[in-house]
């Protein structure tokens, strides 16, 4: 067997994994930035309770827009869930 073939094995093998899921959630289709109440939902607290994170540190939030609303990253998001990206 060559390289080519273990490669493709390889791929075949990834492709056919069930997407990884938290709280019902697949994690492979979340968008990059995500909203205080998708994070909420995500993790399951209240949406005060992100905001306050936010505040402290635990988990930094990106301002956008003139109101200055509150985005997430999701590597982040996962990070405090005890997920590493890929």
């Amino acid at each position: 067997m060559n390289d080519q073939n273990i490669t493709q094995d390889k791929l075949v093998k990834q492709k056919s994994l069930p997407p990884k899921k938290v709280n019902g959630v697949s994690i492979d289709n979340l968008p990059d930035l995500l909203t205080v109440g998708e994070v909420a939902d995500l993790l399951r607290v209240s949406k005060l309770t992100i905001k306050r994170w936010g505040k402290r540190g635990k988990l930094p939030a990106i301002r956008i827009n003139a109101r200055g609303d509150r985005r997430y990253r999701k590597e982040a998001v996962l990070w405090v869930l005890g997920i590493q990206s890929d």
